[in-house]
């Protein structure tokens, strides 16, 4: 199996509602758990930041598939690595809402307060992941 990590940014295409997300964030659940993709998912009202791990072939068709997603326009692939071990091992689809304890990170990995995807690097996005990670719990 080539392991692999992919993480990218999408805008969404129009406003989500909570019970929208909470679909999304079963569906991929139900799906990735089926497919052994494991990851973490940070939605800002605006903009996902998603990162995948799996197997080569598994990852990309999920990616293909979010692509042609209506939900998302401007799909953008950020990072694209082979990897040794997941660092979401935990979850099948972690979650993270905006919230005022996100707010500061997008500061710590970007040049202002708002969150944009699109202005930070791929390893920059796959490390504000990783440190959002701290704050959830083990079990998704």
């Amino acid at each position: 199996m080539n392991l692999i990590r992919l993480v990218y940014a999408s805008t969404v295409s129009e406003p989500l509602k909570h019970s929208d997300i909470e679909q999304i964030i079963h569906a991929a659940q139900t799906h990735n758990v089926e497919q052994g993709i494991t990851g973490m998912l940070y939605f800002n009202n605006n903009y996902f930041l998603q990162c995948l791990e799996g197997d080569r072939e598994k990852v990309n068709a999920l990616y293909n598939s979010i692509v042609k997603d209506a939900r998302h326009h401007n799909v953008v692939i950020l990072s694209y690595q082979e990897i040794n071990s997941r660092d979401f091992q935990n979850w099948s689809m972690g979650y993270i809402p905006i919230s005022s304890a996100t707010k500061p990170l997008a500061l710590k990995f970007s040049s202002n307060h708002e969150f944009d995807p699109y202005r930070i690097t791929g390893h920059s996005a796959y490390l504000l992941l990783l440190e959002m990670k701290k704050n959830l719990p083990t079990a998704w």
